[in-house]
């Protein structure tokens, strides 16, 4: 079994920045993915940004070039800095995680989520 906790989200006026965090515990492989899924209010849960133990990261389109996802495998920590918010980023996001054989993701544990708003 797998924890995750998350903290960080809010309010944040368009063009702001924000930095989610997720802790991990309990059974962490030593080769495993983290990231961050997002859902909006009426629509399906969309992936956000991921990073392998490895250090490889994957992002959406939607959001290259404005969020970084980054890691700390010594304390099984994955942090997702958000800069130039757009009222569309507004979602509940989620930490996942995920262990990693032969490259492909075994099990889905995720957190509570966190509410990220961008409003003026």
């Amino acid at each position: 079994q797998v924890q995750l906790v998350e903290s960080g989200g809010g309010l944040v006026q368009p063009g702001g920045s924000l930095r989610l965090s997720c802790a991990a515990s309990g059974s962490i492989a030593s080769s495993n993915v983290m990231g961050w899924y997002r859902q909006a209010p009426g629509k399906q849960r969309e992936l956000v940004a991921t990073i392998t133990s490895g250090g490889t990261a994957n992002y959406a389109d939607s959001v290259k070039g404005r969020f970084t996802v980054s890691r700390d495998n010594a304390n099984n920590t994955v942090g997702l800095q958000m800069n130039s918010l757009k009222p569309e980023d507004t979602a509940v996001y989620y930490c996942n995680y995920g262990r990693l054989y032969r490259n492909l993701k075994v099990g889905n544990y995720w957190g509570q989520g966190t509410q990220v708003t961008v409003s003026s």
